[in-house]
């Protein structure tokens, strides 16, 4: 049964998908109910593509697919972070293997 999740106006929840293995954080993605439910019943990532308007199974066509092991959301009910296996090269579609490739340099 899926907790009554805090989405925003737009019926979405962010989703932040982690390597189960070595903890690295490969990308955020948006989810809604369906696409949530696509994902507990697959066992896969799915997500609405807020640009696209409509939903994606993450890796459908790279093959890069994200097997799902854990799902847990915040104190405030409105984030999720799933814990996946990550098949392929990686979860970026630049190539890279998370999409947190790029950093600030600080002073």
């Amino acid at each position: 049964m899926i907790p009554e999740f805090k989405y925003d106006e737009k019926g979405l929840i962010p989703a932040i998908i982690q390597d189960i293995q070595n903890g690295d954080v490969l990308m955020l993605a948006y989810m809604n109910r369906k696409s949530l439910e696509m994902t507990l019943e697959t066992g896969y990532t799915h997500f609405w593509s807020r640009s696209r308007q409509k939903y994606w199974k993450k890796g459908e066509t790279s093959g890069h697919v994200q097997e799902v092991k854990e799902i847990l959301y915040d104190c405030d009910e409105d984030t999720l972070l799933i814990k996946v296996i990550q098949h392929g090269s990686g979860a970026c579609h630049t190539g890279h293997r998370t999409c947190f490739y790029r950093s600030i340099a600080l002073k």
